[in-house]
């Protein structure tokens, strides 16, 4: 019993953070905020994450966990099924992302708490998501280069740094493009990675 009261107050201080950050980001979220949102008292707070800064980084730790173990999963499987095919690498990057979007338990929150962090451009969050997840970027940057062995180690960032803008439009829902009536969300979303997967490949190959 005394364990699942532990997650559960965990991941309910966990929830309210994220959507407050994603309504008033990070530096205009307080910590007393937090707390009221998740009905828990500061002590709670300050025995699960200690600081801020590392209730912060957690916020990004629960989804990006699940989303990299996916990414390379599927990255792996793409080698081996798919040797020296450029679009299937692509699926693996952009399909998990898209799928944890439209997570119905706070995906589409997270996707405005990942525009915060760019918007408030937090070098400690920076830090974190490099050390902890950059080797997920430069796994799916060797494995697009051996593919595209023609293009230089520059073009080929420039160009990953262009399909995570894209992918990262794509997961907040902004475009031109809405789900038609009589379309599910999973169909719409399976469109929309089909559309960006050959968007990405016209893009690296050029």
């Amino acid at each position: 019993m005394a364990n699942g009261t532990h997650f559960s107050t965990k991941d309910r201080i966990l929830g309210a953070a994220e959507e407050l950050f994603a309504q008033h980001g990070f530096a205009g979220t307080s910590l007393r905020q937090v707390t009221s949102r998740a009905d828990v008292n500061i002590a709670a707070v300050n025995y699960h994450f200690g600081s801020k800064e590392n209730l912060v980084n957690e916020v990004f730790r629960r989804r990006m966990d699940e989303m990299s173990a996916q990414r390379m999963a599927r990255l792996k499987l793409a080698q081996e099924r798919h040797p020296g095919e450029l679009e299937p690498i692509l699926a693996a990057f952009v399909e998990p992302a898209l799928a944890m979007a439209q997570d119905r338990h706070g995906g589409g929150a997270f996707v405005r708490v990942i525009a915060r962090a760019y918007a408030e451009k937090n070098d400690g969050l920076r830090k974190f998501l490099s050390d902890h997840y950059g080797h997920v970027q430069r796994d799916f940057g060797r494995a697009i280069g051996a593919c595209l062995p023609g293009l230089s180690k520059e073009e080929l960032y420039w160009r990953l740094d262009f399909l995570g803008g894209a992918l990262t439009y794509a997961m907040a829902d902004f475009g031109l493009i809405k789900r038609p009536e009589g379309v599910t969300e999973t169909a719409h979303r399976e469109r929309g990675a089909r559309e960006l997967i050959r968007f990405a490949a016209a893009g690296f190959n050029s």
